[in-house]
């Protein structure tokens, strides 16, 4: 009998716990009309019909936006899109539109929608403001969970200062960025220009809901294989320390780091101020104000990170493999180029002195596109056993293995052709260029594997 009862109290308190669960959840959208909403920025056809929101293209009008009235900080959002092919969308959070920005454009966070080849739904724009955030380029998995031709679910968590995302049950973002902690939800429906093949495509959505209490109730268990980026700069999270991450440049000192063939670090010509180390202008000559700086340490296999900032025109380089000779300082180079001002881009063989190559050696893959110069772009280049990647903004542009035969046969061909330590140094120093324009780096870390 005790049996008994006792199965019956942790029935109701079953019951009683799904219910208080089920009622912490709020239908976002009512699915009859856009009560709690306005229309932003384009004149996009929005329609509410069947229990569905349903945003339909029109020509020559920019992104739409169907934004809540009321903002949201903390939060878990559940949606089902369908989305033709042939139409990229997202939907905003914690996004904003004034008057005083661009004359009202919305921008802020937008979860992606992306039925492309590129295939990076979940992944994290900032809409109109920094661009990628957390780009799927080294997450397959959640690239191939999307579905082109059916529904898909989203679960995205913003909680606090992380941003994480699952599409179709699989983990794809976690991100840490601290710029807006709160504001409007929005459902995009993209521009297509005065294309006429894309009139009238449409994205659907269906089952929006939102929970704003109770929130570790809802949370979902994190893929601890996908990576968490921070985009707080100098600094490490406690998952990047764990997976072995330091800080390369601190970002403060010089501590580190010294002069290319020199002893100490350049009194001159390069500049630590609010958490950025700029090389400064010196009419573009090579090495003509404080010259290139290096690592006190030498690095043989590694993953490197850093953010770079160009400034109109400018040429700069990351190199790796670096050993001195004489008062200079030779290795392979990850190349940072103005690729439209600066004439070095028309140079070499066939595109390999553009921004990402291997400088004179291998082309950067020219589809993946580079920020503006003034914007921060992210490099990263990782080394394991001769095999060398170089990535730009969550995209791998070069790929290639060092001692094969088409790699020697290529640098008989180069600038290096001659230089016998360029093909058998297999540690070395990590150098920042100076070529006498201005250019700014934040964020280096590196984590040896």
């Amino acid at each position: 009998m005790k049996f008994k009862h006792l199965t019956i109290l942790l029935s109701l308190i079953l019951l009683s716990s799904s219910s208080f669960a089920q009622s912490d959840w709020v239908e976002l959208f009512n699915g009859k009309n856009f009560k709690g909403f306005k229309q932003l920025n384009g004149k996009a056809k929005y329609e509410a019909k069947n229990g569905m929101m349903i945003g339909s293209t029109v020509l020559n009008t920019p992104n739409s936006f169907m934004a809540t009235t009321q903002d949201y900080a903390d939060f878990i959002l559940e949606f089902d899109v369908l989305c033709d092919p042939n139409l990229n969308s997202g939907v905003q959070i914690r996004s904003h539109s004034y008057k005083e920005y661009n004359n009202g454009r919305v921008h802020g966070y937008q979860i992606e929608i992306d039925p492309s080849d590129r295939a990076w739904s979940a992944g994290v724009y900032d809409e109109a403001r920094r661009g990628w955030l957390y780009p799927l380029g080294d997450n397959p998995k959640a690239g191939a969970a999307y579905k082109v031709d059916g529904w898909n679910h989203y679960h995205i968590e913003a909680i606090g200062n992380t941003i994480k995302t699952w599409i179709n049950g699989v983990h794809a973002a976690n991100l840490i960025d601290d710029a807006d902690p709160s504001g409007f939800i929005a459902f995009q429906v993209h521009g297509v220009g005065n294309n006429k093949e894309k009139e009238g495509i449409k994205v659907i959505w269906k089952n929006i809901r939102i929970v704003t209490e109770n929130l570790d109730m809802y949370k979902w268990p994190v893929n601890c294989e996908v990576k968490e980026i921070s985009t707080t700069p100098n600094s490490l999270t406690k998952e990047e320390k764990a997976e072995g991450w330091a800080l390369l440049w601190d970002g403060k000192t010089s501590k580190g780091w010294r002069g290319a063939g020199k002893d100490n670090f350049p009194t001159g010509g390069w500049q630590m101020k609010d958490g950025v180390l700029t090389v400064n202008e010196s009419g573009g000559t090579e090495e003509g104000n404080g010259g290139d700086i290096i690592t006190v340490e030498k690095y043989k296999n590694f993953e490197l990170c850093l953010d770079f900032k160009l400034t109109p025109g400018a040429n700069s380089g990351i190199k790796y493999f670096v050993w001195e000779q004489g008062n200079g300082a030779l290795g392979h180079e990850y190349q940072l180029l103005d690729d439209a001002e600066h004439p070095d881009a028309k140079n070499g063989v066939g595109g390999n002195r553009t921004l990402g190559s291997l400088y004179d050696l291998i082309p950067s893959d020219k589809s993946v596109k580079p920020k503006n110069p003034g914007q921060w772009n992210t490099a990263r280049i990782v080394i394991d056993n001769g095999h060398v990647e170089h990535w730009l903004n969550g995209n791998k542009i070069v790929d290639y293995e060092r001692g094969t035969q088409i790699y020697q046969a290529l640098i008989q061909k180069s600038k290096y052709a001659g230089y016998e330590p360029f093909t058998k140094v297999e540690e070395g120093h990590i150098l920042l260029q100076d070529h006498g324009n201005t250019v700014s780096f934040r964020n280096i870390k590196i984590r040896e594997l």
